[in-house]
């Protein structure tokens, strides 16, 4: 029997005490908050190093002690992985540019040739590796720390808590349930108890919700098949601060500067960050990379993502526009079937995707929209840049959306990034961080009455 793992990790928690493998900051590259969404999730929450199931209940703060949860929406991106194919070839090639061509004398150049191997592989392409389920599974009992009443394992039984899934599969990475459940150890505790290896928990496979960006024609063709779209990347692949970047990473390795593109330069920044999230170790190649180095490599994926994912183009939240309304359809759902006294039908939602899920529906949401737009000339001036991605999108990052009944205090909402609470863009009250849920819809009115990516007009 096969099922799809990445649900197990809001089943199934293996080791009760378990602590995370870095413990202090010694192994931590001193660019590792720069990685944009190649981040490890502890780069955003730096306590969970020290133990992974941490978690502070006093970040939710319902307006008054008779405020209730009564629905969780998790928009969660998957877990660790590794390089694309399409990565993987580009670090092959900088690898065989080094080999061939290298004559400096650094010691990060011999540490380069004589102790690091090419190990990445095509056939990695973008799986899901060991430290991606840890991801989740710890996530998974965090949430259950945070929501005990939304995340147990009576509304599991009950069916109350619903799974979806992109269909790629370091979404749904399927594997036997032997693996995951404690059939062997009937004493070992599980997430939410023991969970006898009998019991079956289904899921859905939804493309049509969680890869819009596939499905959305109009955005296919204006931007992502369309290279002048982004041209503001471009230029800036060309410019001086990139250019100083490659120089200096030429100057280091000791190859011709020629040799290094804008694509090797990347290539040696996410060698960096994938040896770090995928193995935890300090690479040579980090070395490369001085803190400035790292924040120019930061702004141009952010610039990058801004263009095909962000506030660039209108269509690049637009077409995000079938999430929004699935997600305000079951809120309304939810608070309307509390109000009629039934019992929420469906207490938990758990949507797993992709960074390119989540940044459209928070850019049409209106959240870390900065005053400018990001350009090729202006990275001197957006050094405090609300968007970005090394602390948006992370491994395993996650939208959270509560609803809680709060008796004469209306039914409010609150949103989270990274179990880290957000205030709704243009609510402004005192209770703005959880405001009542049809302020909520107030202000979104808009695109509840007419968001669609396909048929809409707009500039």
């Amino acid at each position: 029997m096969k099922m799809a793992f990445l649900f197990y990790c809001f089943i199934i928690l293996c080791c009760v005490d378990h602590r995370a493998t870095l413990e202090d900051d010694q192994g931590v590259p001193l660019i590792a908050k720069y990685f944009n969404t190649k981040g490890r999730y502890e780069e955003v929450n730096p306590h969970l190093r020290r133990d992974a199931l941490a978690v502070n209940r006093s970040v939710l703060q319902p307006p008054s002690p008779q405020c209730r949860e009564i629905h969780l929406t998790a928009i969660v991106r998957h877990g660790t992985r590794y390089p694309t194919a399409r990565n993987v070839k580009e670090m092959q090639q900088l690898h065989s540019v080094v080999l061939n061509n290298s004559t400096g004398e650094s010691s990060r150049l011999r540490e380069i040739l004589s102790q690091w191997t090419m190990w990445y592989t095509e056939d990695m392409d973008g799986r899901l590796v060991q430290k991606g389920v840890e991801d989740l599974k710890h996530l998974a009992v965090r949430l259950s720390k945070l929501f005990p009443s939304l995340v147990s394992e009576e509304k599991l039984r009950g069916g109350l808590i619903r799974f979806m899934s992109s269909s790629k599969h370091r979404c749904v990475n399927s594997t036997s349930t032997a693996r995951f459940l404690p059939s062997k150890q009937p004493s070992q505790h599980t997430l939410m108890g023991f969970v006898p290896a009998d019991v079956e928990f289904g899921h859905e496979v939804n493309d049509a919700l969680m890869r819009f960006f596939d499905q959305c024609t109009r955005f296919v063709q204006e931007v992502d098949g369309n290279r002048s779209a982004v041209i503001e990347v471009q230029k800036f692949k060309q410019g001086p601060e990139i250019v100083r970047v490659r120089e200096k990473i030429a100057e280091r390795l000791g190859v011709p500067s020629s040799f290094i593109t804008h694509d090797l330069a990347e290539a040696a920044f996410l060698l960096c960050s994938y040896e770090f999230a995928v193995k935890a170790v300090n690479s040579p190649w980090c070395q490369l990379f001085d803190e400035e180095d790292a924040k120019v490599m930061e702004y141009a994926s952010d610039l990058r993502e801004f263009w095909k994912r962000g506030y660039g183009h209108a269509i690049n939240s637009r077409s995000s526009c079938i999430l929004f309304h699935d997600l305000f359809r079951r809120l309304e759902k939810a608070a309307s079937e509390n109000k009629s006294r039934r019992q929420v039908s469906e207490a938990v939602t758990v949507q797993i995707g992709h960074a390119d899920t989540l940044l459209p529906l928070l850019t049409l949401l209106g959240f870390f929209k900065d005053t400018a737009p990001l350009t090729s000339t202006n990275f001197a001036s957006q050094t405090q840049r609300s968007f970005r991605t090394s602390h948006m999108m992370p491994y395993a990052a996650n939208f959270l959306l509560v609803l809680y009944d709060c008796g004469e205090g209306g039914i409010r909402l609150q949103p989270l990034l990274n179990e880290k609470p957000l205030t709704f863009p243009g609510l402004t009250d005192q209770q703005a961080s959880i405001p009542l849920y049809e302020d909520v819809r107030q202000h979104y009115r808009d695109l509840l009455n007419g968001c669609d990516a396909e048929t809409e007009s707009y500039s």
